[in-house]
């Protein structure tokens, strides 16, 4: 049987979500957690990777399991979150048809940015501090234009495995939250490094560096080095991961993020 299991992490302590050598991520964290509980060798796939010392507030993952007698999902999810590190949280698991895929059937991701504007020291680890005045308005202006679909290349990791940097977005601005504000972004796909890369040239945008229009022109240039650099690892979220009606239960669509 295959499982959808919906999880949030402090990605902090972590070297991203994929599995790696001599490193400890989230995934290999849910791997051993799922093995020791069901007693049986687990390998999950998430939506998508998570670099070191970014978070979630929604990843999904699924994995196939055959549950040992007695032990239904409900018994399994409570098991679970019994077992993770505190930094890890198991928020929903649902059984899935066998086809069903985490990462490829994904049809839209968000992500947030956290900046704050006072320090917080209970959010040290989780959004960026900024000490001087930002421009919110340019920055909004600047971020409307990466609504639509567009070459991402300017706002990518160089050496990404990506075959294309192509990327349709549907929603990109900034929004007061207390203490600071948040960045949303939500599109059909993210290149390696792009929301980082684009959150860092739009503080640009912010603190005066270039303009809104300047901003443009680095989108439509495609060349990498014509971004600014990319915010730090801590303050981003990937907070919401979608899929196309019926493959997610209506109760766990309603308590996403």
């Amino acid at each position: 049987m295959r499982y959808f299991l919906h999880l949030a992490y402090d990605g902090t302590a972590y070297h991203g979500w994929q599995v790696q050598l001599h490193s400890i991520t989230v995934q290999a964290e849910v791997n051993r957690c799922l093995s020791q509980v069901l007693r049986q060798p687990i390998s999950s796939q998430g939506s998508g990777r998570t670099d070191t010392g970014v978070h979630a507030s929604h990843q999904v993952a699924h994995f196939e399991a055959d549950l040992p007698a007695g032990m239904d999902e409900a018994l399994l999810l409570y098991r679970l979150r019994r077992a993770l590190p505190a930094d890890i949280g198991a928020l929903r698991l649902h059984a899935v048809p066998d086809s069903a895929n985490a990462r490829f059937d994904a049809e839209r991701r968000t992500y947030d940015y956290f900046v704050v504007t006072e320090p917080d020291p209970f959010r040290r680890d989780q959004a960026l501090y900024i000490d001087r005045p930002l421009d919110v308005a340019a920055m909004n202006e600047a971020a409307s234009y990466l609504v639509g679909q567009f070459d991402f290349t300017t706002f990518s990791k160089v050496k990404g495995a990506e075959s294309h940097y192509i990327c349709y977005c549907t929603e990109a601005g900034w929004h007061p939250e207390p203490g600071g504000w948040r960045f949303r972004i939500r599109a059909n796909r993210f290149v390696r490094g792009m929301v980082r890369l684009v959150v860092g040239t739009l503080l640009d945008v912010g603190r005066g560096k270039i303009t809104p229009r300047q901003f443009q022109q680095l989108l439509w240039s495609q060349k990498r080095v014509d971004a600014g650099s990319a915010a730090p690892a801590k303050g981003l979220f990937l907070s919401r991961v979608e899929y196309a009606p019926g493959l997610v239960p209506d109760a766990e669509i309603s308590a996403q993020p």
